[in-house]
């Protein structure tokens, strides 16, 4: 009865209704909600919305969109989880699975072999995100960058991106190097996206300018007489390092040390924003 409603279910997509002698079918997961080696992760949410975008859409090998390398094609998809299964971070483990089916001819015969045997197992997908979410403070760095990097740890927390707002599913590949470690996925953003990340970086490193220009003034004010050693010094620092020397410097500034300086200081600091509009307090 099973294979019955397989084959109803792929015969949606022929021009005729195949035998089961014609066609060859196979399972694949796609991709889960694990944390990849992008330090990136889809949401539940949005497996659940590519569970439907997938179905009807080609396999290829490589991620080449040529016509002769189309090779399966998904006829049906569904979320399947683990509840004894945790991912890195602490979520009840779920992933998108297809089935797949390709019409037996001699030229693919060996692929079908490769298949069953284990060797054509990795596969990528192919689909646009709209939305990159810190896992550590919430901001969607697709249109506002915060201060924390992908693949660092944050008080214990490894950050990474969350991927939401799927807006559309392209097509799947067999691959040799996914990004994901169990289920074998890549990701690929259309150029709007590749605009955003473009976008993205150049502001980071304007605030990145911006804080050590900060933090070599108040490296000025709290210790005059070693502030050009502290110029090369802040110029190796990453955003997050500059932003703890910044705090602690602030608190020596506006501390015993220069209390002169510390109401015209704390003013001016109070109108600096971080990247996310988020206030660095005095």
């Amino acid at each position: 009865m099973e294979e019955e409603k397989l084959l109803e279910e792929l015969n949606k997509f022929t021009r005729r209704k195949l035998s089961p002698e014609e066609v060859y079918t196979f399972s694949v997961i796609l991709c889960d909600n694990e944390v990849d080696r992008d330090n990136e992760k889809f949401t539940v949410k949005s497996l659940e919305k590519l569970s439907r975008l997938f179905v009807g859409k080609t396999g290829i090998f490589d991620h080449n969109a040529k016509g002769s390398n189309q090779t399966a094609r998904i006829f049906s998809a569904r979320l399947e989880s683990n509840p004894e299964r945790k991912t890195s971070d602490g979520e009840e483990y779920v992933c998108l699975k297809a089935d797949a089916y390709m019409v037996r001819t001699s030229s693919n015969s060996d692929l079908i072999k490769e298949i069953d045997g284990g060797i054509k197992k990795e596969v990528s997908v192919s689909c646009l995100a709209l939305k990159k979410t810190c896992s550590i403070c919430g901001a969607n760095v697709s249109k506002q960058p915060c201060r924390h990097i992908k693949g660092n740890v944050y008080g214990g927390k490894k950050c990474f991106y969350l991927l939401e707002d799927i807006a559309d599913a392209y097509e799947w590949s067999f691959v040799a190097v996914p990004a994901q470690v169990g289920a074998g996925i890549t990701k690929f953003f259309a150029s709007t996206q590749n605009q955003q990340e473009t976008e993205f970086a150049e502001t980071e490193k304007k605030l990145l300018e911006e804080i050590k220009s900060e933090v070599i003034k108040l490296c000025f004010l709290a210790y005059p007489s070693s502030s050009k050693g502290f110029e090369k010094i802040v110029e190796k620092m990453s955003l997050d390092e500059l932003c703890e020397l910044k705090k602690s410097l602030v608190d020596c500034v506006c501390g015993e040390l220069k209390p002169q300086i510390s109401a015209v200081y704390k003013e001016d600091l109070s109108r600096f924003k971080l990247g996310g509009g988020k206030q660095i307090e005095p």
